[in-house]
């Protein structure tokens, strides 16, 4: 299992190549790439700034991680989180899922994006030619993360 902050964007191609190498007892991969968009709620976008704090939020990606290899029957995951600016189109996010079945990779990818997008430790700004803006999970983001609960 691995968790880990870029300050560039991740290569989903390299990263899931690198993933599913030698990977012979799996009967699924499950890959997800989130990619910066170019407009939201509050108009155009021109870029996103994600902040972090060093060490706790690279802990928080790894707790996001370890509770989804814990909670589903996985063989690994990795999750790549993009941090500082990010243009629109490129990659925030990398998220790789491998089990011996395609329902738990599913499921448990689905589980790492709710959870990374309501609980990972980075406070997002959108700039746009407004302006800028702080933001924060949507309602449908808080909604979506309940469903995992027990």
């Amino acid at each position: 299992m691995t968790a880990l902050l870029s300050h560039g964007p991740p290569s989903a191609e390299a990263e899931l190549a690198a993933f599913m190498s030698g990977r012979t007892g799996d009967g699924a991969v499950v890959a997800f790439v989130g990619l910066a968009r170019d407009s939201s709620r509050a108009g155009p976008v021109t870029g996103l700034f994600l902040d972090h704090y060093a060490g706790f939020t690279e802990r928080s990606l790894e707790v996001i991680a370890a509770d989804a290899h814990a909670r589903f029957p996985v063989s690994d995951i990795r999750v790549i989180h993009r941090c500082g600016d990010v243009a629109p189109g490129e990659a925030i996010v990398f998220v790789a899922v491998a089990a011996p079945h395609r329902r738990a990779a599913f499921e448990a990818a689905d589980y790492l994006m709710d959870r990374l997008k309501t609980e990972a430790a980075f406070w997002k700004r959108e700039d746009g030619p407004d302006g800028s803006r702080w933001i924060e999970p949507t309602d449908q983001d808080r909604a979506d993360r309940q469903r995992w609960s027990d």
